[in-house]
């Protein structure tokens, strides 16, 4: 070993050595403090920063008067950091996206990294509606530092109805996205490849009659999972290639939980492998029954984020969203 070599391991195990002890996460994680709304998370290391930052659909739970589901439209993608691996988050205001116009709706954004840049794939409503018919469009959107946010390119997904992107690199180099289709009769989630995050070729059905939204695709233990939004919990997928998937006989956080704000099923997740082996779980619930109780209507509106660390027990992935989570994300 070479002196500059010996210096970089000697540096970084003194790095790693001090390292807090790791938190435990509050119950709920986060609240949105402008319309207590916040639901699809998605999580990333900013580099430069050296912090963590969540983007989530900011909801607008609290605000009065509105007709229909317009509450759940006209919305910016709202943003949170941690300096504390993922223990205590606070709120950074909201994402400047460079696309549409000022009433156009942003929902679940992805976001990623790529030889210095970082990259979004954004769900758009062009406007605020008071149903859900109306057209949805996936955009990609690349910046330097996380905030500023320059529109690229609309995605031609075959479909004119399209939400909720996930993107992974796979081994080959390549890009692979799933989403939801709402055009797709079963509800399927869909699937999408790219030699290079720009050009995106539409192939078809990933998983037949799978009937959720907001797939989650990450690698860990040695396999790719898929967790989506089974509308009944969390619904869960493996693979060995990323391409051919086996559906796991029980869904995640379907049972209520037993601590205040988590008492429903859990929707839309977000997944993070951090660097010391562990993963973690976010994901929303909706305030409703025990948890509005003597709270003013609409109440079930309200949404917050948690987190719940994930296990792999005889091939099988659970997760206790009772458990005390002791979290300290590695980047």
């Amino acid at each position: 070993m070479n002196r500059l070599s010996f210096s970089c391991a000697v540096f970084a195990i003194v790095v790693l050595g001090l390292r807090a002890a790791p938190s435990v996460a509050p119950k709920p994680l986060y609240r949105d403090p402008v319309y207590d709304g916040a639901a699809d998370p998605t999580l990333i290391w900013n580099r430069a920063a050296h912090r963590w930052v969540m983007f989530y659909t900011n909801r607008r739970a609290s605000a009065e008067n509105l007709p229909g589901v317009s509450w759940v439209h006209g919305t910016r993608i709202g943003m949170a950091e941690s300096t504390d691996g993922g223990a205590t988050w606070k709120y950074t205001g909201t994402a400047n996206i460079n696309y549409g116009k000022p009433d156009y709706t942003h929902w679940a954004p992805k976001v990623i990294r790529n030889d210095g840049v970082y990259h979004m794939y954004l769900s758009i409503v062009p406007g605020i509606f008071n149903d859900w018919n109306a057209p949805r469009e996936i955009v990609h959107l690349t910046s330097q530092n996380l905030k500023d946010w320059q529109y690229e390119s609309k995605l031609d997904l075959h479909s004119d109805r399209v939400i909720d992107p996930c993107v992974i690199r796979l081994p080959d180099g390549s890009w692979r996205m799933w989403f939801k289709n709402e055009r797709a009769k079963d509800g399927s989630i869909y699937f999408a490849d790219s030699p290079d995050l720009s050009r995106w070729t539409a192939k078809g059905v990933a998983l037949p009659g799978s009937k959720g939204e907001g797939p989650k695709v990450f690698h860990w233990k040695d396999r790719y999972w898929l967790v989506f939004d089974a509308w009944d919990g969390l619904g869960v997928y493996w693979s060995d290639d990323c391409l051919h998937w086996k559906r796991q006989e029980h869904n995640l956080v379907k049972e209520p939980g037993t601590l205040p704000t988590d008492r429903t099923k859990g929707n839309h997740p977000d997944v993070v492998v951090s660097a010391d082996g562990r993963a973690y779980l976010f994901y929303f619930t909706h305030q409703v029954g025990a948890d509005a109780e003597d709270k003013p209507a609409g109440w079930k509106r309200h949404t917050v984020i948690q987190v719940a660390e994930l296990e792999l027990q005889g091939g099988i992935l659970t997760c206790d969203r009772n458990k005390p989570v002791n979290i300290d994300l590695v980047p």
